[in-house]
């Protein structure tokens, strides 16, 4: 029998704390031990299962993405995900992720919020190659879904997720407050897409009355003081009742500032950018035709340099606490739920409002962080790993190498990088017909993921090698980052 089912050789591993020459050992889907190069016996060597020679390369901790849409029907609009939970996860562990957190979503016009999780995981089960959870999405904060929030904790879901824009989805500020005192009588993490819902659609309005209707519009009619103006408010409801939020997909300069104000106050604020917020910009909307479609998101990419430089500054500070993909896919060429499903005889060109919101991008999040070159080693993996383990309720199981408590969660890169290739969507594993990326240069990719001591991905070996099915669904537990300042029961009367 045995000694061990894998071990990883000759690695440089990386975590969050660390960079040290370590061998790593796993015994039945967990570290079982970090030893330092070299100093396994011949014997257990020889005796194990399964050898990787990780050749110089970097061992990190696999990626946890905690923003991925998968399988969600249309909510508002015309589009409908692209991806469903094998094509997702598929695309995730060959980009070196190996735990995805996605959404749940409730209609408006459903009550419950245990009914909509009980959708989710019918559309999930035995079909994921990498792990998962889930978020909630609780556009209907009524009394029943407030209710249910305990029964939420005891199925393992430990987040949730509120809008304060999009008819189908917005609550008031009111409806908020609800959510956040029940959230934090429970411990529920809850994050907000901040954005001011009334201050966008009077902006539509404006541009309609332009007959501005193409793709470079739907920039005009996010403007970054929706987004400043969301998230001030945002922070000030989480202030008032002394609960943790999360900004998610964070794109304003202006908005990391109020975020950093908040967090040197010691409030328990914490923020989300997205590689869309780093590497595109409005230009990529200002496309002839239809084509600007593919970038249209929200918050949609913003100016330029100076942009992409206090986002990166963020990330480097410590003001964001974690960088997702917000992989939101949708097909481009699809006339009926698609991106090109709002094209018609009367707006040739797509109506910006109606354009199915959000780009793929689960599968190249790491490869284009670490492409960068901006943050170091450790920085990128409490982002990208770590951090959403903690925040969300899995460490030390996923985001860590703790020998007997990690899952053998692994990504393995090449030693010294990669030649210089040009990334085109048919290397990609989703089920979308673009990349935002095309032809942007690289020279890294995630040569192995493991997943609980298992080789999901060998890029060399054959790519996917993982079974779909593979992958568990992760009950979560209380976030192990800092939650309200004052753990005695929210009192009215103290104000």
């Amino acid at each position: 029998m045995p000694d061990f089912d894998l071990l990883v050789l000759n690695g440089v591993v990386v975590t969050a704390t660390e960079i040290g020459n370590f061998d790593v050992a796993v015994r039945d889907g967990k570290i079982a031990r970090l030893v330092p190069r070299g100093e396994l016996g011949e014997l257990e060597v020889k005796r194990a299962a399964r050898v990787v020679d990780a050749e110089g390369g970097w061992v990190m901790p696999g990626g946890v993405d905690a923003h991925v849409h998968l399988a969600e029907p249309a909510l508002f609009g015309k589009g409908r995900s692209a991806d469903d939970y094998e094509t997702g996860t598929r695309s995730a562990i060959a980009g070196g992720t190996t735990t995805v957190i996605t959404f749940a979503p409730q209609w408006k016009s459903e009550p419950s919020l245990l009914s909509s999780l009980s959708l989710t995981h019918a559309r999930a089960s035995n079909n994921c190659y990498s792990d998962y959870a889930f978020h909630l999405i609780c556009s209907n904060a009524g009394p029943v879904a407030i209710s249910e929030f305990a029964a939420l904790r005891e199925a393992g879901i430990s987040s949730l997720k509120i809008y304060m824009t999009y008819e189908a989805l917005q609550l008031g500020d009111s409806e908020i407050l609800d959510v956040l005192y029940e959230a934090r009588k429970h411990k529920i993490v809850t994050m907000i897409h901040a954005e001011n819902g009334a201050m966008i659609d009077w902006t539509i309005k404006k541009l309609e009355e332009k007959k501005l209707f193409d793709p470079k519009y739907h920039v005009n009619s996010h403007p970054p003081i929706a987004e400043v103006e969301a998230t001030y408010r945002a922070i000030s409801l989480s202030d008032f009742l002394d609960v943790p939020i999360l900004i998610v997909h964070v794109s304003s300069p202006a908005a990391v500032m109020h975020i950093r104000d908040a967090q040197k106050r010691g409030l328990p604020v914490y923020a989300e950018t997205c590689p869309q917020y780093l590497f595109l910009t409005r230009k990529d909307l200002d496309k002839p035709g239809f084509e600007g479609a593919k970038c249209v998101c929200s918050p949609p990419p913003r100016e330029g340099e100076e942009d992409h430089e206090a986002i990166w500054k963020g990330l480097e500070d410590g003001t964001f606490t974690v960088l997702s993909s917000d992989h939101c896919p949708f097909l481009y060429d699809d006339t009926k739920i698609g991106k090109k499903a709002v094209i018609s005889e009367e707006f040739p060109n797509g109506h910006f409002k109606y354009i199915p919101n959000g780009c793929p991008g689960v599968e190249t999040r790491l490869s284009l962080a670490l492409l960068a070159n901006r943050l170091s080693l450790p920085r990128f993996v409490e982002v990208t790993s770590t951090n959403p383990a903690k925040l969300y309720g899995l460490y030390p199981r996923k985001g860590a190498l703790v020998p007997g408590e990690s899952d053998a969660d692994l990504t393995i890169w090449y030693p010294d990088g990669m030649n210089e290739f040009q990334l085109t969507n048919d290397m990609l594993h989703h089920n979308v017909d673009y990349t935002p990326y095309e032809g942007k240069t690289m020279t890294q990719w995630p040569r192995y993921t493991i997943l609980r001591g298992e080789v999901v991905w060998a890029k060399d070996e054959g790519g996917v090698v993982g079974k779909k099915g593979y992958g568990q669904f992760l009950k979560r537990n209380d976030s192990s980052l800092a939650g309200s300042r004052n753990p005695a029961e929210w009192n009215v009367e103290n104000f």
